[in-house]
């Protein structure tokens, strides 16, 4: 599938160097053939950013390991005093539509909060150029990349068009300084904690080790430590290199941040799920399943989304953000177990109730569905009581 132009394809392709010299011709094609819509990037460890596009040019980015950790980061650098007031902000957000939220929260945040004028225009494009030149870091810190171009799905307003050269450029330079400080197998995500107190006690003076104990405590990562001490990431990480060269610290992985919208407050934002569309996604690659279970779920008014391609099917439901998700156990080039394991894996889809549809409910199935993290099984084919009782079960009436 091509966009109106036939020159850029819409599906996924596999990048194995996207180096910034291959980004910047990528994006060059994007903005001649004025694309406008998402770009979705995914690296080999199941990582997914997104990139919002308008006539070309970026609008946004978002996704990643952290990007609630990212955002609270770059309000904390550039509007602090938003941050301090939770019940403002999430008053905030119960003003803006639920889909403007599936799509991106962040962005809409700011947007409202410049109509209401609680920032100006010049905070908010600090922070999305900021947000900008950070996912591209780690874009071409993974090298090795799957893309997938997806019309429509916009931002429903354009704070700031960027050319993406420009920012492609400023984060090649950081990440160039990153590689040439020895650190480039690292990602600065990680936290660093102290792995052995007494050697280091031994290492440092008394008041080095003190600073060092209350920083390194493991739940802030090199880039959170860098907005704490105002210092730039390449300084704070060298200045920890030699104690992790000598392994009295280590950089550990740690989870993101909450998101403002998550329970209890979306509980209250998101508790009428019934009186609004929820959107059902079926993967399978039977297109007469599809169809067949598409015919079952429109009849009450649902949205309904499928795909056949195993493979594209991880990109489909991060744009579309299904409320429940049906998937097929065998699939030609993949399974259902292993694309079940890669959403759950996307802090988005932790919660998303997935029901395996297989022709074989045997026992061993089932365990090692439940141990990749499906909901539910589902035989077939399915009867349209029993898929209609399972939407109801996990989305319209969860207990």
């Amino acid at each position: 599938m091509t966009t109106a132009k036939n020159e850029i394809s819409q599906a996924r392709t596999h990048i194995q160097h996207f180096t910034a010299t291959q980004q910047i011709k990528f994006f060059e094609s994007l903005k001649e053939n004025r694309f406008s819509g998402q770009l979705i990037i995914c690296d080999q460890q199941d990582h997914t950013w997104i990139i919002y596009l308008y006539l070309g040019r970026i609008v946004y980015a978002s996704g990643g390991v952290h990007p609630v950790r990212r955002w609270r980061r770059h309000f904390t650098a550039y509007c602090p005093e938003r941050l301090n007031k939770i019940e403002e902000l999430q008053s905030s957000l119960t003003n803006i539509s639920q889909e403007e939220l599936r799509i991106s929260w962040e962005y809409q945040l700011l947007s409202t909060w410049i109509d209401q004028n609680k920032i100006t225009r010049e905070q908010a494009t600090k922070i999305i150029r900021a947000t900008v030149i950070e996912v591209l870091f780690d874009v071409t810190q993974a090298i090795e990349v799957y893309c997938e171009l997806v019309p429509d799905n916009l931002l429903t307003t354009r704070l700031i068009l960027i050319d993406a050269e420009q920012m492609i450029i400023e984060s090649n330079k950081l990440y160039s300084a990153w590689r040439n400080a020895k650190v480039a197998d690292r990602s600065p995500d990680l936290a660093p904690i102290i792995h052995h107190p007494q050697a280091l006690k031994t290492k440092t003076s008394p008041q080095v080790y003190q600073n060092l104990s209350q920083l390194l405590d493991g739940k802030q990562t090199l880039r959170d430590l860098s907005v704490r001490l105002r210092r730039d990431l390449i300084t704070v990480t060298r200045s920890l290199l030699p104690y992790v060269q000598m392994g009295l610290v280590q950089l550990v992985a740690v989870n993101d941040l909450d998101p403002p919208v998550s329970t209890p407050f979306a509980q209250k934002l998101f508790q009428n799920k019934a009186y609004r569309r929820l959107t059902i996604a079926c993967i399978d690659d039977s297109p007469i399943i599809c169809q067949t279970m598409e015919s079952i779920i429109q009849t009450t008014g649902y949205n309904f989304v499928s795909e056949t391609d195993g493979l594209r099917a991880i990109a489909v439901l991060l744009n579309r953000k299904p409320d429940l998700i049906f998937l097929d156990l065998v699939m030609p080039n993949t399974n259902g177990y292993e694309i079940c394991s890669q959403l759950r894996r996307l802090s988005f889809f932790k919660q998303t109730p997935i029901v395996i549809l297989t022709g074989n409910d045997g026992i061993v199935d089932r365990v090692r569905a439940k141990i990749v993290g499906a909901t539910d099984f589902l035989g077939k084919p399915a009867k349209p009581e029993q898929v209609l009782s399972t939407i109801d079960k996990y989305v319209v009436h969860p207990k």
